[in-house]
Order: structure tokens, then C-alpha cells, then sequence
């Protein structure tokens, strides 16, 4: 089946993902693509981060025993960045798997509007800085330096402009703005490096997650089963899904999206959907 619209279609690889015998995925709640075109697949059950190639034959995982409740991860160059929401941590792995560095004091929520309380996600800036979503206790995004030290941090809970209830992604566009996925308030904020608003795009559905491509495309997962594409101005490109399914194609709560340098599609989702999707693009 095709999916997407007459601008941008896709076509879903049915069964892309082959896990070794007797494995399982837990709540996808993560998917990163590296140079090679490999892919992490961050998810809650017994190996934590899962690797395929592109053509989704396995290729190993890491993380057992390391994480109590992952929930994002981000890869950038040779590194992938991880959030733990309930242990209130943000790991940097190489790609193998060695531990690097953390922030946080693992098990301890930082203070009101500390870093960190239920962390949610990570993105690196074009120039290096780290955004972390900080998440399900705070209502904040807090900037770190590229050596990472904290620079600044903004957001309280609240519904209004840089106000936020469940910060629950970040991504940095290559002009710099910061895109924050404010799921319970059914929409993305834009904002300056800084922290200042710029705007906001609503009518979404719960989104999840925030992947911006090198065409500019925004790529949004909705939990209520949704999917959707817009340009950097909050236009629709392609959108689909929007009642709960396990066909393929369609979803139950799709979490998380990165794109290849192919252009193809990976969407990890959640709840009782717990499975990696693959779409190619056509």
C-alpha cells in the first residue's frame, strides 16, 4: 500500500526488522539512523537499543541493564544521546554502546525547573550546543554548550506562548530555531536559540516527536494514531493514519521518526503498537 500524497508517497515494507528468535520489542519509544544508514531502535524491553541495517536484517544491540525507562535517543556523527525519564538522566554512548558521559544525578529529579525531572529527549544544534526536553515532572528545555555545560533554560506549564504541559521532544533546525513537541497542548512551539517564541503550529494530536529533514521537511508522529508531514512554514506536506490500526502502514501510537539519507521513513511506536515501521519513499 501507498501512503503519504501525490507530493511525497511512501510504501510500507511489511515485516522490516528481523529480531533474532525468542526476541521482542518492548514500547518503541526511540529510533535514530546514522551515516551508514544504520538503524538504533531505542525500545523498553530486555535489549534497550536494537541495530539493523537498512534492508532491517540485525546487526546487534546494547544498553542491557544500563537504562531504567529510556525514551529518546539521538544519533550525531559517531555518538547517540539517550534519555532516561525515570532515572532523570541524558547518556552520550559511542555507537557501540561505551558509556561516555551523563548528565544528571541518576535516581535524584533535579530541583523546580532543574535539570533534570523526567527527561524526555535530546537534539544537537548545527552548532554543537545540546537541547535537552525536560519533560514529565519539569516543563522546560534547557541548553547546554558544546562541552556541555548549561547555558539556559526556559518554560513552565501552562498552555500559553513558551508554556508547556509535557515537553516531550526537541529538534534544531538548520537556521537554528528550536522545535518543541508540546504533546498535551496539541502542538509544536517554535523558538529562537535563546528560548524566545516565535510561533506555534496547532491542530496536531498529542505529538510525540520532531524530525526535521535536509529538505526541510517536518516530520511529526502523533500518538492518537496520526502521522503527519509539514514544510517549515506548518503546511501539510502528507498526512495519514488518525484511527487506531495494526496494518501496515497505519498505526496505534506512533512515538518517534527519523529519515535516512534515502529519504525512507522510520516510525517507532509505543503502547499496545510496540513495533518499528519501515516506508520507503517512492
Amino acid at each position: 500500500m501507498v501512503f503519504g500524497s501525490d507530493k511525497l508517497r511512501y510504501e510500507v515494507v511489511d515485516g522490516w526488522g528481523r529480531l533474532p528468535e525468542g526476541w521482542s520489542f518492548g514500547h518503541v519509544i526511540g529510533v535514530a539512523v546514522d551515516s551508514c544508514d544504520d538503524v538504533y531502535v531505542l525500545n523498553r524491553g530486555e535489549h534497550p537499543v536494537i541495530v539493523f541495517d537498512c534492508d532491517g536484517s540485525f546487526k546487534g544491540s546494547w544498553g542491557e541493564g544500563v537504562f531504567n525507562a529510556p525514551h529518546g535517543i539521538y544519533v550525531d556523527g559517531e555518538v547517540a544521546y539517550i534519555s532516561d525519564y525515570r532515572d532523570h538522566t541524558v547518556r552520550k554512548f559511542t555507537l557501540e554502546g561505551e558509556h561516555l558521559r551523563t548528565w544528571g544525578t541518576k535516581d535524584q529529579p533535579g530541583g523546580e525547573g532543574e535539570p533534570f525531572n523526567r527527561p524526555t529527549d535530546v537534539a544537537i544544534a548545527p552548532a554543537g550546543e545540546m537541547y535537552v526536553s525536560d519533560g514529565y515532572g519539569n516543563a522546560r528545555v534547557h541548553k547546554y554548550s558544546r562541552d556541555g555545560e548549561l547555558l539556559l533554560s526556559w518554560g513552565e506549564h501552562g498552555s500559553g506562548p513558551g508554556q508547556f504541559e509535557l515537553v516531550h521532544d526537541v529538534w534544531v533546525a538548520a537556521d537554528g530555531r528550536v522545535f518543541v513537541a508540546d504533546r498535551q497542548n496539541h502542538r509544536i512551539q517554535i523558538f529562537t536559540p535563546d528560548g524566545e517564541y516565535i510561533t506555534e503550529w496547532t491542530g496536531l494530536r498529542q505529538p510525540c516527536g520532531v524530525y526535521i529533514d535536509d529538505e526541510e521537511l517536518v516530520y511529526i508522529p502523533e500518538l492518537q494514531a496520526r502521522f503527519s508531514i509539514l514544510d517549515m512554514e506548518g503546511r501539510v506536506v502528507a498526512r495519514w493514519g488518525g484511527e487506531k490500526s495494526r496494518e501496515p502502514g497505519l498505526f496505534i501510537a506512533p512515538h518517534c521518526a527519523w529519515v535516512d539519507s534515502r529519504g525512507d521513513l522510520y516510525v517507532g511506536e509505543t503502547l499496545e503498537g510496540s513495533r518499528i515501521q519501515k516506508f520507503e519513499r517512492k
